[in-house]
């Protein structure tokens, strides 16, 4: 009998060993979680994401934390792919997220924003800008919404008197681009320009652009309106350059990358024109820290993305704060969905001042829609140069 006892407690501590091995005791900390692509074809904007906020992290970390608690950050990638996306939060809630910091582009954010109101998970996206992402009371946007972009950069172009026969090439697939430029043309009108050519293309024709630029050539646009991506956008500077078409080129923030492609003459962007939450070259002191960090920390200029990123992290302090303040208990041992009541409302009671907040700062709406205004930059002499 004693042989069977001794076999049995062995066997037991054994098993208790091996499910130490296995698991990791949840740290006296606030965990944050994150979720953009790291790896493939838009790597620079979940990698720019995953360091603006680390940065962050430190640094209130180093501060003392917020209210007196560590964060915890962990950050996954999810190579900006919708089912990837859904893993990547729930292996992030199996980690003990009480935050979702992400995710970084809109059609992996509408997948994951399911989850998240189904949780009632507290979440703040960087830069997924689809008017989808905050259909839930649970989701806050850092960047601007699609529409916001193109009646923005409409109105800059109108303003500005920068042309009067605009040419649109954008993709129809895409739910970013299709919608930027939906509301560009509503406000083109009211600005008074004449929309010459507006061609669309699909996920599955964005290699040659050759047909698009020939009717904006032929119907005599003076500036041709890019909301896509930077991907997209190089193979038109290029092909626009060998058919001798010099028309002035506006994008918006999902320009932000050209620069830093591998194998891209950026040269070819020289005068390109882009409405940006951010400037690397902005004289303020926050602007000239934070690009200091960066730079010593991964060897690169940050781009929009990582302040943005930025920007988050340091909305869920305040928005923490402000919900203490209020009489909320946010500790490590409350439940995220008790955390996500408390934030709903205190969001709309921050004024954050934060990198790409401009003067007035960010300020949010219950909708989950950012208030804050748009910088516009030129590409010069291979950087940005605010304007």
């Amino acid at each position: 009998m004693k042989k069977v006892v001794s076999v049995l407690l062995t066997a037991a501590l054994a098993v208790s060993m091996l499910a130490g091995c296995g698991s990791e005791e949840k740290k006296d900390a606030l965990y944050i979680g994150g979720i953009g692509p790291t790896t493939g074809g838009t790597a620079i904007y979940g990698t720019a994401v995953k360091n603006g906020a680390q940065i962050a992290v430190d640094e209130i970390n180093a501060a003392g934390g917020i209210s007196g608690y560590q964060i915890e950050y962990k950050f996954e990638d999810d190579q900006n792919d919708a089912e990837k996306a859904v893993n990547a939060y729930n292996t992030l809630k199996d980690w003990g997220m009480q935050i979702l910091m992400g995710t970084v582009t809109t059609l992996p954010c509408v997948g994951v924003v399911d989850k998240t109101g189904a949780d009632n998970m507290f979440q703040v996206t960087p830069s997924a800008s689809s008017t989808d992402v905050i259909k839930g009371d649970n989701v806050f946007q850092i960047c601007f919404t699609d529409p916001n972009q193109g009646t923005k950069s409409a109105e800059y172009i109108g303003e500005n008197n920068l042309a009067k026969k605009v040419a649109i090439i954008y993709d129809s697939s895409d739910v970013y681009s299709s919608g930027i430029e939906e509301k560009f043309v509503e406000e083109a009108e009211n600005q008074g320009l004449e929309i010459v050519s507006a061609e669309a293309f699909t996920a599955d024709s964005k290699t040659d652009f050759s047909t698009q630029l020939r009717k904006a050539q032929d119907a005599g646009a003076e500036l041709v309106f890019l909301p896509i991506y930077y991907q997209e956008s190089s193979i038109i500077l290029t092909q626009a350059d060998a058919m001798g078409f010099d028309p002035i080129f506006f994008s918006c923030d999902g320009m932000d990358g050209i620069l830093t492609m591998e194998n891209f003459d950026t040269s070819l962007a020289e005068g390109v024109m882009l409405l940006t939450p951010f400037a690397a070259d902005a004289e303020d002191e926050a602007t000239k820290k934070f690009v200091s960090t960066y730079k010593e920390k991964y060897g690169d200029t940050p781009n929009q993305f990582a302040a943005d990123a930025y920007d988050a992290v340091y909305t869920i302090k305040e928005a923490i704060e402000q919900a203490v303040a209020d009489g909320a208990e946010i500790t490590p041992k409350t439940a995220s969905s008790d955390i996500c009541d408390a934030l709903k409302t205190a969001m709309t009671k921050i004024n954050v001042s934060g990198l790409t907040g401009g003067e007035d700062g960010l300020k949010w709406a219950e909708t989950g829609e950012v208030n804050k205004e748009p910088k516009a930059v030129k590409i010069e002499n291979g950087v940005y140069v605010g304007m």
